[in-house]
C-alpha cells in the first residue's frame, strides 16, 4: 500500500509537469513561438542567474574606490538603499510585463506589444539594440574586472607594490580577459541543466561569500573605524576638482547603480523556466530585493575595516591602489604578519566575479538568440540555431567575442574603455525603461497583466521608474572631473548618444523596410 501511494504521488507531480509544461508551451505558441529550448528551469534557476549577475560581490569590490572617492561611507552607506529602492520599482514595473509576455526576447518583445502595429517595430528596434549592447559590455565589464583582480592578486602574491611584487602588463591583463571568455563560452555550450547548476553553486557563493567576508575581515583587522566614521564621515577630498557636495554625493551612488544591474536575465529565460508568468517575474523581483540585503551588509564590514581612505586610493599602497584588495590584505597583516589570508579573501571574490560573466554570457546568448529569431541582427538565420542540446550555441559564442572587442580598447586608453562600459549601466537601464514608458502611457488602458500584476498600483511604479532612470541617465553623464580635458572628459553621453544615432540611422536608411518586430515561427 505504501509503494503504491509513493507511485501515485510520483505519478501526480509528473502530470503537474506535464500541465505546468503545456501550459508554458500554451502561452508561448499564443505569442507566437514554438517550443525550442529545454524548459527545465526552476524558480530557484531563474532567481540564480540574475543574482548571480548582480553579484554584489563583483560590482562592490570592483568599484569601491568610486564610492570611497565621491562621498566615501555617507555615499555608499545610505546611497546603497536609496539605489536599491529605485532599482526594485524598475524590477516591479519590469516583473508584472514579463509575467503577461515570457519569453527570451524579453525587453524589446515587450516595447513591440506594447506599442502595438504601427510603432511596435521601432521600439523593438531601439529596445533590443540598447539591450544587447548593454549586455555585452556588462560581459566585458565583469570579465575584464575579473582580470584586473587577477593582476592584483599576482602582485600581492609575489610581494607587493612596495616588495617587488609582478605587475602585470596591459597585454597579459587582456590575456587573462581572452582566457576567462573561453572557458565562460565553453561552460555557457553545455546543457542548460548543467548551466542551471552552476548558477545554483555560484547564487550559494555569493550569498556566504558575502558573509563571511563581512564579518570575517572586520573582526580580523586590529584597527577598524568607529561607528561615526563609518555611518556620518563624507568624503570630499578628490582628485577630480569637484567640491560641491551634492555632487560628489551623485557621482558616488555610480557604485551602487552599476552593481544593481543584470537582472533582466529571468526574462531573457523565460523560455527555459518552467511556470515562467510567475516565476520569471520572481527570480527579478527576489534577487533585487536579496542582493540589496546582502550588499548592505557587505559594505558595512568592508567600511568598518577602511580606516584612512587617502592610503587605500594611493596607487603607491601594496595593492596599487585598489582599494578592497588593500583593506583584505592590511587587515591580515596586521594581524598575522602576512597578507596571505587576505589574498585568500580576494580569491572569494574572483570566484564569484567568475559566476557573474558566466551568468551575463547565459543571458547575452539568450537575448541574441531572440533577436536573431526575428531576423534583427545580420546573419540571424546563422545566430538563432540551437545545437542537439537545445542551446543556442552560436549565440553563445558570439557573445563571448564581441565582448572580447569591446575590451581591446583598454590597450588604447583605460579612459576609452571606462567610458565604454558605462553603456553596461546607462545603456542597459534605456533598455529597461523603454518598454515600462510604453506601458504607462501607449499601453496604459490596452495592457492585459499576467498572473503577477501590481493592481492599482502599477502606473505609480511604472511612472516612478522611469523617471528614475531618466535621472540617472543625466547625472551618470556628468563630468567626473574638472578640468575638463580628453583624458578627464565623460565620455558616456557620447557613446550613448552615439548608439542612438547608430540605432535610428539603420532603422530609417534600412530596417523599417524589412523589420516588422517579433515575427511568429510556429510553421517554420
Amino acid at each position: 500500500m505504501a509503494e503504491r501511494r509513493l507511485l501515485e504521488g510520483d505519478e501526480s507531480i509528473r502530470e503537474e509537469e506535464v500541465e505546468e509544461g503545456n501550459a508554458d508551451g500554451s502561452r508561448l505558441k499564443q505569442l507566437g513561438y514554438k517550443q525550442e529550448l529545454s524548459r527545465s528551469l526552476s524558480v530557484i534557476s531563474s532567481f540564480s542567474v540574475s543574482f548571480s549577475i548582480i553579484s554584489v560581490l563583483t560590482g562592490i569590490t570592483t568599484l569601491y574606490n568610486t564610492g570611497l572617492e565621491f562621498g566615501g561611507p555617507v555615499t555608499m552607506i545610505y546611497g546603497w538603499p536609496i539605489a536599491g529602492a529605485f532599482t526594485l520599482m524598475v524590477g516591479l514595473a519590469m516583473s508584472e510585463i514579463c509575467s503577461a509576455y515570457p519569453t527570451s526576447g524579453g525587453l524589446y518583445f515587450w516595447s513591440a506589444k506594447l506599442c502595438g502595429d504601427q510603432w511596435g517595430p521601432f521600439a523593438s528596434w531601439i529596445t533590443g539594440w540598447f539591450n544587447i549592447v548593454g549586455q555585452w559590455a556588462v560581459t566585458t565589464s565583469v570579465d575584464f574586472s575579473l582580470a584586473q583582480l587577477l593582476q592584483v592578486i599576482i602582485l600581492l602574491s609575489t610581494g607587493g607594490n612596495n616588495g617587488g611584487g609582478y605587475l602585470a602588463s596591459k597585454y597579459v591583463v587582456i590575456g587573462f580577459h581572452a582566457a576567462i571568455l573561453l572557458i565562460h563560452a565553453i561552460i555557457n555550450s553545455l546543457p542548460i541543466t548543467w548551466i542551471s547548476l552552476f548558477g545554483q553553486l555560484a547564487a550559494t557563493w555569493n550569498v556566504i561569500g558575502v558573509f563571511v567576508l563581512m564579518i570575517l575581515v572586520p573582526t580580523v583587522a586590529t584597527e577598524r573605524s568607529s561607528a561615526k566614521f563609518v555611518f556620518t564621515h563624507f568624503n570630499t577630498d578628490n582628485d577630480a576638482g569637484i567640491h560641491s557636495s551634492l555632487y560628489i554625493f551623485v557621482l558616488g551612488l555610480l557604485m551602487s547603480q552599476y552593481t544593481l544591474t543584470g537582472y533582466d536575465a529571468s526574462a531573457n529565460m523565460t523560455e527555459e523556466t518552467k511556470n515562467a508568468d510567475k516565476n520569471g517575474p520572481k527570480g527579478i523581483i527576489s534577487s533585487i530585493g536579496i542582493s540589496i540585503i546582502v550588499g548592505w551588509g557587505y559594505l558595512l564590514g568592508i567600511t568598518f575595516a577602511a580606516t584612512n581612505i587617502p592610503h587605500l586610493l594611493s596607487s603607491d599602497n601594496d595593492a596599487g591602489g585598489y582599494a578592497v584588495a588593500e583593506v583584505f590584505y592590511l587587515a591580515f597583516k596586521s594581524r598575522y604578519g602576512t597578507g596571505i589570508g587576505g589574498i585568500i579573501c580576494l580569491g572569494i571574490v574572483a570566484v564569484a566575479i567568475f559566476f557573474c560573466g558566466m551568468s551575463s554570457v547565459t543571458s547575452n546568448s539568450r537575448t541574441v538568440y531572440a533577436f536573431s529569431r526575428d531576423g534583427a541582427m545580420p546573419l540571424s538565420s546563422f545566430w538563432h540555431k540551437v545545437n542537439n542540446q537545445e542551446v543556442p550555441i552560436n549565440a553563445v559564442w558570439l557573445s563571448a567575442f564581441i565582448s572580447f572587442c569591446m575590451a581591446l580598447t583598454s590597450l588604447g586608453s583605460l579612459v576609452a574603455f571606462q567610458a565604454m562600459v558605462s553603456i553596461a549601466t546607462i545603456g542597459l537601464y534605456i533598455a529597461y525603461a523603454l518598454p515600462i514608458f510604453f506601458r504607462v502611457t501607449l499601453a496604459r488602458k490596452s495592457f492585459v497583466p499576467g498572473p503577477f500584476n501590481l493592481g492599482r498600483y502599477s502606473l505609480l511604479v511604472g511612472r516612478v521608474a522611469v523617471l528614475w532612470v531618466a535621472t540617472i541617465t543625466v547625472l551618470f553623464s556628468l563630468p567626473v572631473a574638472y578640468p575638463i580635458t580628453g583624458d578627464t572628459l565623460n565620455y558616456t553621453p557620447v557613446l550613448v548618444g552615439g548608439l542612438l544615432l547608430l540605432t535610428v540611422a539603420s532603422w530609417l536608411l534600412s530596417a523599417r523596410h524589412w523589420f516588422r518586430g517579433p515575427t511568429t515561427n510556429i510553421n517554420t
